[in-house]
């Protein structure tokens, strides 16, 4: 791999980083905070470097695929290293794993958090946790390639960086050229989110919640601006996030099909109705489940929609703590956690896609045992899954449940009980937040050691960018010229 290449990169990121700063250092002015002047510090101090990082273009600037998944790995390791530096040198997340734990879990729309109380945070920081959200949501590296000078016979190349780092197993294009459609994708995500926030103000949210919470909920990440969590806001309200999250939790091709009128190929989607499916079956089943305890059928089937809204899209959000819940509706959210939400969405998790591809594939081959001469092949929408893609699903799959367990033996030697381990590694690498037990809802993962914090840091990563990038790091043949 080039240096000249992954400078010239790694220099745009850290310049977009920067600039983003600038958003926190005019929160912390109107607050007349501290913070103010280290955020603006290390903003200043970003920039230049990033400014001469790109002072001198590389001459080759295409991408092979190991070359992309790696500056896209690269990337969000320098990315985490830099946006922690203001919870240090403000003092508010003094030590460096626990502020490395925070950042990544920011950036990587995780939303799980080591601070017990967002309340004493100034306002600066809490809103730099919930933009990183924003941030991390689509990826930095799609906004890159928004503004990258790059020659049109080079635009093939780097969907190389655009599919390590969007969810799912398939990335296409939606217009010829890889530029105009992160341009299309990142102005869909921007006035969603513009959108969203508004109605979240016109409905009676302060302004600076309005924000936060906004910003959060479309980048499916979840870090609460107050240890009450959401329930501290009036139904109408959760209603409105609720319906956020899911949308957001909606693979964005779809919005642009519908942009274009094309509302058949948008709406005959089979990953979308699985998707919308699930949500509505779970909502269902623990309405049932726990209407004894809460007693009124409307704040059962909102705080039960929340919850499900919040936990399929992975972005984490509480109204209530769902650990007092009956077993039978937690392991559902369980099970949700590990579903995740559709490809190509800002939500984290296995992905309905490959669930449904690997369903599909299960199934044919219980038909090759009763019609062993007869070709089956896994279809989605009408059209033929190519054998590679159901190939790496099934690969990812494998690479999944091996991190899974292996990040969950390590995390066990805390000695916390089963639910509590499993679930904060679950939590974690599927990019969700908050688990069950000592990793719940109204708990932090501040009592983890600094061996799981380090695991899960990891975790967050991997879940975020797909697992291969992260493992690519490990790989000596992949930086090899």
């Amino acid at each position: 791999m080039r240096n000249s290449k992954l400078r010239f990169i790694l220099g745009w990121v850290l310049k977009i980083e920067a600039c983003c700063m600038l958003f926190p250092v005019l929160t912390g002015l109107y607050y007349q905070e501290d913070a103010t002047y280290v955020y603006l510090g290390v903003a200043i101090a970003t920039f230049i470097v990033g400014s001469i990082c790109t002072l001198h273009k590389p001459k080759a600037r295409s991408f092979r695929a190991k070359e992309g998944f790696l500056v896209v790995a690269l990337s969000w390791i320098a990315l985490s290293i830099v946006g922690m530096l203001p919870f240090i040198l403000t003092g508010e997340i003094p030590k460096v794993h626990d502020a490395l734990f925070e950042i990544v879990s920011g950036f990587t729309t995780t939303g799980a958090s080591i601070v017990p109380n967002p309340d004493v945070l100034s306002k600066a920081t809490i809103l730099w946790r919930s933009f990183s959200h924003w941030i991390g949501g689509m990826g930095v590296l799609v906004f890159v390639l928004t503004i990258l000078p790059i020659e049109s016979n080079q635009q093939g190349n780097t969907i190389h960086m655009m599919r390590a780092e969007s969810p799912g197993p398939s990335v296409g294009k939606l217009v010829p050229r890889i530029k105009d459609t992160a341009r299309i994708l990142y102005g869909i995500y921007f006035i969603m989110t513009i959108v969203l926030i508004v109605t979240l103000i016109i409905a009676g949210m302060p302004i600076y919640d309005a924000i936060t919470m906004g910003l959060g909920t479309a980048g499916t990440g979840g870090f609460s601006i107050s240890s009450a969590g959401a329930g501290i806001y009036a139904p109408h309200i959760q209603v409105i996030l609720t319906v956020g999250m899911i949308a957001f939790g909606i693979n964005f091709n779809i919005y642009y099909l519908i942009l274009l009128r094309r509302f058949k190929s948008a709406f005959k989607s089979e990953e979308l109705r699985a998707y919308l499916g699930v949500i509505i079956i779970a909502i269902v089943l623990i309405s049932f489940n726990i209407y004894g305890q809460v007693g009124n059928l409307w704040d059962t089937v909102l705080q039960s929609s929340f919850q499900v809204g919040s936990i399929i899209t992975t972005t984490g959000y509480t109204t209530v703590d769902y650990n007092t819940w009956p077993m039978f509706s937690k392991l559902i959210l369980l099970g949700l956690m590990l579903t995740g939400a559709m490809a190509g969405s800002t939500g984290g998790g296995f992905k309905i896609q490959r669930l449904v591809i690997i369903c599909k594939n299960a199934l044919n081959q219980l038909r090759n045992f009763i019609s062993p001469r007869r070709v089956q092949v896994v279809q989605m929408d009408g059209k033929v899954v190519e054998s590679d893609v159901v190939a790496s699903t099934k690969s990812y799959l494998v690479l999944y449940i091996a991190i899974m367990g292996i990040s969950t033996l390590i995390v066990s030697l805390d000695n916390f009980d089963l639910m509590s381990t499993f679930s904060a590694v679950n939590a974690t690498f599927n990019n969700i937040g908050p688990g069950m037990n000592m990793a719940g809802p109204v708990e932090s993962f501040a009592n983890f050691s600094i061996l799981s914090k380090l695991t899960m840091t990891f975790d967050m990563l991997a879940g975020r960018l797909e697992i291969i990038p992260m493992l690519l790091l490990f790989s000596p043949s992949a930086w090899r010229k």
